[in-house]
C-alpha cells in the first residue's frame, strides 16, 4: 500500500486537508483523514509540501502524430492545412517516426499535468504495427492511453488511412484482444467522419464497439462544409441523419459537434451520448463555437480534448478549460453561463466516462491518477481561490508532479519515463529539419 497526502486533497464537496490517498494496484482504496491512519503506514506516505492534489487531467481527443506538424500550416485555409500538411507529412511517416510523435505529444501533455490520452489513430496502414508504435510510447513514459483505432474507407484519403470493413473489424478487434488486461492501455473503434467513413464503415464500428460493451468515437458536425455536405446528400444534418440510421447511442461521443441546430441538440440528449468539445483547435481551424451551454442544459455530458498539435499548438486540459469556459461567456455575453467548477469536471471525470473507464476522480475506486499543483506558483495565487485560479490562471509551471496508476511519471520539470524531454527534443529536430511550410495569406495591413 502506498500513501499520498498534500496541504489540500481536491474534492467536489470541497477542499480536503489533513486528509490522504491510499492506493493498492494502481487503485485508490481510500481517501480519509490522516489521523485515522496507523503509525506505521506514515514510513510508506508520499507527502507534497505547498501543495494540492486534484485528479489527473483527462484528454479524450487527439492525433499524436500531429505534433510533428506543429506550425507548418498556421494560419492557413482548412484545405490547405489539410492537403498540403496533414496529408502530405501523414502519408510519409515512418513507424519510428510515429513513435516520436507519440513521445512528444504525450511527455507535453504530462508536463501540462494529463494523466490519460485518446489517441484517435488512422496512420494504420491496413495493419497493427504503427499503433503499437504509439501504445509503447505511451508505456515508455507511462501516461495511460485509449487509443481510439479509425474505421476509415473515403478514397480522397491517402492510402495508408483506408482500410475495407472487414481489415478494420479484425486488425481493431485483434488489437481489443491484445490489450484487453492491460492497466494502461485500452482500445476502442472510432469511425473517422460521416465524410471518412461510408455508412457500412460506422455500424461496423458501433456493433463493434456494442459487442465490447466499449464506447464508440467519431467527428462529427466540425466544418460548416461538413453540415452543408451531408444536407445535400441526405437532405439532413449530420446528427439527424445519424439518427435515422441508428447511429446515436449512449455509447457514441462526438467529437467537436461544433454545427448543430436545436433539433441536434433534442436528439443528442434524448440519445444519452456524450460530446467531446476542442475549443482551442475549433479557433485555431475557424469552425466556429459549439453551443456547449446549450448541450448542457439539454443533458448531453461533455469531456475535453486538445486535438492534434498541427490544430491546436498546445496539449493542455487546462487551457481547454479555460477556452471552454470564455468562449462560452462571451458567446452568450452572460459571465455567469457556466463556471470554472463546470469545465473542471469535463476535463477530468466527464472524460474518464467518455472513455469508459474509472478515472478523473479521487475516490475509492478510481485509476490513482494525480496532478499535484504547487500552491506556492505565482500563477497559483491567491493560494485560497485554487479552485478559480486553476482553471483561469494557472500555468505549467505549478505542475509539480504527475502520478499514474500509483507511480510518479513526472516531477519538477523532469520525466521520470525511459525518455528524457532531451533527446525528444533531439529526434524532433531530426525528424522535422527538412520539411516545408504552407504558406499563409498576407498578413492585413
Amino acid at each position: 500500500m502506498t500513501y499520498f497526502t498534500a496541504d489540500v486533497i481536491y474534492s467536489p464537496e470541497g477542499p480536503l486537508q489533513d486528509h490522504y490517498i491510499s492506493v493498492d494496484n494502481g487503485v485508490i482504496q481510500q481517501v480519509a483523514p490522516l489521523n485515522t491512519l496507523e503509525p506505521r503506514a506514515f514510513r510508506d506516505m508520499i507527502a507534497f509540501e505547498d501543495a494540492l492534489i486534484v485528479p489527473g487531467f483527462v484528454n479524450t481527443h487527439n492525433h499524436s502524430f500531429q505534433s510533428l506538424l506543429k506550425g507548418i500550416a498556421d494560419d492557413a485555409a482548412f484545405f490547405d492545412w489539410r492537403d498540403r500538411a496533414l496529408y502530405r507529412y501523414g502519408a510519409k511517416l515512418t513507424r519510428d517516426e510515429i513513435y516520436w510523435g507519440a513521445l512528444f505529444a504525450f511527455s507535453e501533455m504530462l508536463k501540462n499535468g494529463i494523466t490519460t490520452v485518446c489517441d484517435f489513430f488512422y496512420l494504420n496502414d491496413q495493419a497493427n504495427e504503427n499503433a503499437r508504435a504509439v501504445i509503447q510510447a505511451a508505456k515508455d513514459l507511462g501516461i495511460r492511453l485509449t487509443l481510439a483505432r479509425t474505421f476509415y474507407d473515403w478514397d480522397g484519403a491517402p492510402k495508408r488511412f483506408q482500410e475495407n470493413v472487414d481489415q478494420a473489424v479484425n486488425n481493431t478487434e485483434m488489437l481489443m484482444r491484445e490489450f484487453e488486461a492491460d492497466q494502461l492501455i485500452s482500445v476502442f473503434p472510432a469511425p473517422h467522419s460521416l465524410h471518412g467513413a461510408s455508412l457500412a464503415m460506422i455500424q461496423a464500428g458501433k456493433e463493434l464497439a456494442d459487442s465490447w460493451n466499449a464506447p464508440y468515437h467519431m467527428h462529427i458536425a466540425e466544418g460548416r462544409y461538413e453540415r452543408e455536405m451531408i444536407i445535400e446528400k441526405t437532405g439532413l444534418s449530420p446528427i439527424q441523419y445519424l439518427h435515422q440510421q441508428g447511429l446515436l447511442a449512449a455509447n457514441l461521443v462526438g467529437i467537436h459537434c461544433v454545427w448543430l441546430d436545436d433539433r441536434d441538440i433534442e436528439l443528442m440528449a434524448g440519445s444519452g451520448m456524450g460530446v467531446c468539445y476542442n475549443p482551442s483547435s475549433n479557433m485555431f481551424l475557424g469552425d466556429g463555437v459549439t453551443r456547449i451551454s446549450d448541450l448542457i442544459k439539454a443533458g448531453v455530458s461533455i469531456s475535453l480534448g486538445t486535438d492534434g498539435g498541427c490544430s491546436n499548438n498546445r496539449a493542455s486540459i487546462v487551457e481547454e478549460m479555460r477556452m471552454t469556459s470564455l468562449l462560452q461567456k462571451v458567446t452568450h455575453c452572460d459571465a455567469t453561463v457556466i463556471s470554472a467548477e463546470d469545465v473542471f469536471k469535463m476535463g477530468t471525470v466527464t472524460g474518464g466516462s467518455h472513455l469508459g473507464r474509472p478515472i478523473g476522480a479521487i475516490a475509492k475506486g478510481y485509476a490513482a491518477d494525480l496532478t499535484v499543483i504547487d500552491l506556492d506558483d505565482l500563477s497559483m495565487q491567491p493560494r485560497a481561490f485554487f479552485q478559480k485560479n486553476m482553471v483561469y490562471a494557472m500555468q505549467p509551471s505549478a505542475v509539480q508532479a504527475v502520478i499514474v496508476n500509483g507511480s510518479k511519471v513526472f516531477e519538477r520539470g523532469e520525466l521520470l519515463g525511459a525518455i528524457t524531454e532531451g533527446h525528444i527534443v533531439e529526434k524532433i529536430q531530426t525528424i522535422t529539419g527538412n520539411w516545408e511550410a504552407v504558406p499563409s495569406k498576407v498578413a492585413l495591413k
